[in-house]
């Protein structure tokens, strides 16, 4: 499959051959693709105005191309338009709820509740309580089980350990998968509703706004005409009207008759509830209006949460930032992650009269608080494709600071480049290149395949694979060019990593592009850095609530596996799906081990807990094997593999258990498993 968004390698003969069948042999009047996403947009050939020398045209021909596409996916869906002439069918994507509290997590809030009615004179009963708590927050790896809390560190421990559990249940996570054709189930609208009254409106949670909820589900009615967000109760009301009813067949069926399909914007539900009703032709931006005003102001106050969030733990600011700029959370945060960039760098977008983007301006130093960080930019491919005046910017602006006549100590772009420029004879244009990516018509660094497959040794490899697809350096004029040992160089310098979180539906353990990416940045950091440099901080950026949320990775993946992989909300719901269901548990678990080897930044609790209740446990094992036997195989081999390059450490008898259960996973694949005799 990798080989198929490869800008080198024509397609298959079998790719190529089953689009000629369709228009010469089978006689198609039109094709329907189902995404997000396809390949035939990602063949070899020029970005735009397609000709005749283009794979995508010279496959697609003149057949008319319908697209059913996931509506929260704008970047990549403007590719499937441009390039092989789509005409999109927006598709809803899975519905949202609370993550809520489970097992051992409940009753640890309702122990800390209890210790917070007693009345503080029953002294013995509240410290009895307090060594239940951290029992109970020891075994949920919430907590160290020694040194045993006392005097008024109690407080302060129940403090923290309730604010934990605040955002474990008040956490957004998806629930199963979207069916077309198919409306919501009752309840799962409520929950969406509640989540876009939370982040939408700002209005928490609570069971009078659920029962009104419930009450306009079930009759239309609004039951208490009192309430004082009545405007926002009013405006669920609509949208539940169109989550109810199914819009997506009919929009396929417009399609096929040959029908106008009305525009739509695109972007998350929660945000943007103008893309109801689906069914309907997702359209992009103006490139020549990005970044925002809203999307610069906003960006500046995230990059200044970064930087706290480092200097929580640091005395001095860091020198050099890497960050990763994807194409989908720009279009959806009209350009906040490019502001970011900017901001870091003490710099602004350029536009002229008319309103349009035209290049970089410096701020000046005596107008920022800090010095000018030095920012290495790593380009997801869609960003590239789409985005190219913002590169630009990018661009200019490195040069920009990189020249100014200003002291190093204020400038870290101008003292690094400096320094490249005086040790390679190099011109200042080479030395301040910031901006990097893939080659033209290539995406990805490949440390997803590579985790995926297994082939790889040592971690170094990963890193290098990194290096050399991810070493593309793009200037002014767009074009780009290798420069392997100037990024060598600044990942040497780098100081913490960090990417941002956009959407509630993908986490940084749901799919493999996060650690492709951010993580291929951190473990050749290291490599750069050389063998006895430690893992520099990774951060992720959480906007999904409309709040700077900056996390650790190490605390992103631990909150991801409790309010999704360990949750019976979350696997319940997937597992409902069958096939498809357990094959997405089995992603999460490679994503998983995909973090451990490029950042070393998941703990070994999150294998022992996801072996216990995915392998371990023979029930689970079992509904695993019966809906898709050989992602339930991958489970336990994924996990293997993991406790085999020292990603966590299971005693003797786990590891034969384990072993034991990836037998009969095998046996059961293969047909030949028999039960054991009572």
């Amino acid at each position: 499959m990798r080989l198929l968004f490869e800008k080198g390698f024509a397609p298959t003969h079998a790719f190529s051959a089953f689009y000629r069948y369709l228009r010469e042999d089978f006689g198609a009047n039109m094709v329907l693709h189902f995404g997000t996403h396809g390949a035939l947009e990602f063949m070899p050939g020029k970005q735009a105005g397609m000709s005749g020398r283009c794979w995508p045209d010279r496959l697609i021909g003149d057949l008319p191309n319908f697209y059913l596409y996931a509506a929260n996916n704008p970047s990549e869906g403007l590719i499937a338009k441009r390039r092989s002439g789509a005409t999109l069918i927006s598709y809803l994507t899975p519905p949202i709820g609370h993550a809520g509290l489970y097992r051992g997590l409940s009753n640890l809030k309702v122990s800390i509740e209890q210790w917070r009615t007693l009345a503080t004179h029953e002294k013995t009963v509240r410290g009895e309580l307090a060594t239940l708590v951290q029992s109970q927050a020891a075994e949920l790896d919430l907590a160290p089980a020694k040194p045993a809390w006392s005097g008024k560190d109690i407080a302060e421990k129940m403090f923290q350990l309730q604010q934990a559990l605040v955002e474990l249940e008040q956490s957004l996570i998806p629930h199963g998968l979207h069916v077309v054709g198919r409306p919501m189930p009752l309840a799962e609208r409520v929950d969406m509703l509640l989540c876009v009254a939370d982040v939408g409106h700002g209005i928490a949670k609570s069971e009078h706004l659920r029962s009104m909820i419930e009450t306009i589900i079930a009759t239309g009615a609004i039951s208490d005409p009192w309430y004082e967000h009545l405007d926002v109760v009013r405006a669920l009301a609509e949208m539940d009207k169109l989550i109810c009813a199914d819009h997506e067949i009919n929009g396929i069926l417009r399609a096929l008759d040959g029908r106008y399909i009305r525009p739509a914007p695109s972007g998350d539900l929660l945000h943007m509830p103008e893309i109801l009703p689906t069914g309907r032709n997702s359209h992009g931006f103006d490139p020549f209006r990005m970044p925002t005003a809203f999307a610069l102001k906003d960006g500046a106050q995230q990059a200044e949460c970064i930087l706290q969030r480092h200097l929580q733990e640091n005395t001095i600011y860091p020198e050099t930032v890497a960050i990763v700029l994807w194409g989908s959370d720009n279009l959806k945060s009209e350009g906040a992650q490019i502001a970011q960039a900017l901001t870091l760098m003490g710099t602004a977008p350029r536009f002229d009269t008319y309103g349009r983007l035209a290049g970089a301006t410096l701020l000046p130093l005596e107008s920022m608080a800090r010095p000018r960080i030095d920012v290495m930019i790593s380009l997801s491919g869609i960003f590239r494709d789409l985005l190219p005046l913002q590169i630009s910017m990018l661009a200019e602006a490195a040069f920009l600071a990189a020249s100014a006549d200003e002291p190093v100590e204020k400038n870290y772009i101008r003292k690094h480049a400096l320094v490249y420029q005086a040790e390679h004879g190099c011109s200042m244009e080479t030395a301040a290149l910031r901006v990097f990516g893939n080659a033209e018509g290539a995406y990805g660094s490949n440390v997803g395949m590579m985790i995926d497959n297994g082939l790889w040794e040592n971690e170094d490899e990963l890193a290098e694979n990194y290096t050399n697809r991810k070493s593309f350096a793009y200037s002014w004029s767009g074009r780009p060019v290798q420069q392997k040992n100037l990024l060598k160089n600044l990942l040497a310098h780098v100081d913490l990593a960090y990417q941002n979180l956009e959407s509630v539906e993908l986490g940084v353990t749901s799919i493999d592009t996060y650690y492709d990416t951010l993580g291929g940045i951190s473990r050749a950091v290291k490599l750069a850095k050389g063998p006895d440099a430690k893992i520099v901080p990774i951060f992720i950026s959480d906007q999904t609530r409309g709040t700077h949320c900056v996390r650790s990775l190490e605390e992103q993946v631990a909150l991801e596996s409790r309010t999704r992989l360990l949750n019976p909300k979350w696997y319940e719901g997937m597992l409902a799906h069958g096939y498809e269901g357990v094959r997405q548990i089995e992603l999460h678990i490679t994503n998983t081990m995909g973090w451990s080897a490029t950042t070393d930044k998941v703990q070994a609790w999150v294998y022992e807990s996801l072996t216990e209740n995915y392998v371990l446990d023979a029930a689970m094992r079992q509904r695993l094997a019966a809906l898709n036997p050989s992602a339930a195989l991958r489970v336990a081999n994924r996990l293997i593999e993991a406790s085999e390059r020292q990603y966590w450490k299971p005693d003797e008898a786990t590891r034969e258990k384990l072993f034991q259960a990836r037998d009969e996973l095998e046996d059961r694949l293969e047909g030949v498993f028999e039960k054991s005799p009572p």
